[in-house]
């Protein structure tokens, strides 16, 4: 549900993004400027620290094919400055204020949108006023901006809050509490194990009071997972871990078993066997993500690693060793298969 102040803010601007940019462009500009602002990157400025929330907060409606419709609509209805005023309506009174009219009921007379003006409604006052939504707690339709009928006002479930938080790969896996600000409201917010980049949370209650009685809306928390140097979270099974393992190439040809060490701090051996490629994915059971619901594996893929620099020892064993495997081609039959 759209949030009161979109009216003002220009998330696109936020991002450094034009309005027609794709998603793959909006999380590139995100990411970029999320590290650059982290709190971690620049600890006890309060300037880098907005701004990290307001690219969280623009991150995060952008984000939302559904958040970033209502978004634009909302902004495209504002840069109208039409207003909310009696009298005859006129070929400049197309549009939005034609709908408020026929919803009251205007004939000659019309109800006119303003973005600002004494004694009249704004638009937080209408989004605090009116839901969103057409359907009914007490079962009778509601009309577009949440009316029953005049004078009977029902309850309207508050907007609800969009917000961000950046995790370490490790705060991810493991769970971690946060310190969030949105909405002018600072609170610490669980983040329950087993996270991944992209993943959004409910918090049910955690938004704006409603109208009319109605429940509170909810706070939606986007979360975005930054990189780690050794493991990876597989985009296919959240609960399963990736990492690369170098090993040489007397290990890959002839086997051996190598130690691999774990997130957690520990490490487990693997054995790899002999004439291993690179690019082979071993799984190991039980090593990766643990949930209240499950525990997932840690994907470990055998990368063969070739020395750049070869001392003349070394180039003369390897020369031994071509020369060893006499005629073996390894692309013997890559010509056959690629005219296929």
């Amino acid at each position: 549900m759209a949030s009161q102040d979109w009216m003002t803010k220009d998330f696109y601007a936020v991002l450094g993004v034009t309005k027609d940019a794709d998603a793959t462009a909006i999380k590139k500009a995100y990411r970029v400027l999320a590290k650059k602002y982290h709190p971690d990157r620049n600890p006890d400025d309060a300037a880098a620290a907005e701004r990290f929330k307001e690219i969280g907060e623009a991150y995060a409606v952008l984000s939302d094919p559904k958040e970033r419709q209502q978004y634009d609509a909302i902004r495209s209805m504002a840069s109208g400055g039409a207003r909310f005023t009696s009298g005859s309506s006129g070929a400049s009174g197309a549009g939005f204020e034609d709908i408020l009219s026929s919803m009251f009921g205007g004939g000659g007379g019309g109800v006119r949108f303003s973005t600002s003006g004494a004694g009249q409604p704004d638009l937080d006052d209408l989004m605090g006023m009116f839901g969103a939504s057409g359907a009914s707690t007490s079962g009778r339709r509601r009309g577009p901006f949440g009316f029953g009928s005049f004078g009977q006002r029902e309850p309207v479930k508050g907007p609800d809050v969009l917000t961000a938080a950046t995790l370490s790969l490790r705060d991810a896996v493991a769970g971690t509490t946060v310190e969030l600000t949105a909405d002018g409201k600072v609170m610490n917010v669980r983040i329950p194990a087993g996270v991944h980049d992209g993943q959004k949370i409910r918090l049910r209650g955690k938004g704006r009071p409603g109208a009319g009685g109605g429940e509170p809306g909810d706070m939606v928390v986007t979360i975005s997972v930054a990189r780690h140097p050794v493991y990876s979270i597989d985009p296919k099974n959240p609960v399963n871990l990736r990492m690369d393992l170098p090993v040489s190439l007397a290990e890959a040809a002839l086997g051996a078993t190598v130690e691999v060490p774990l997130l957690d701090g520990s490490t487990t051996r693997v054995k790899i066997k002999a004439g291993t490629s690179s690019g082979t994915v071993l799984r190991l059971r039980g090593k990766g993500v643990v949930t209240s619901k499950k525990t997932g594996d840690l994907l470990v893929t055998v990368q063969v690693a070739v020395p750049k620099k070869l001392s003349a020892a070394a180039r003369q064993a390897l020369e031994s060793f071509e020369a060893a495997m006499g005629s073996t081609n390894p692309r013997a039959t890559l010509m056959e298969e690629a005219s296929r």
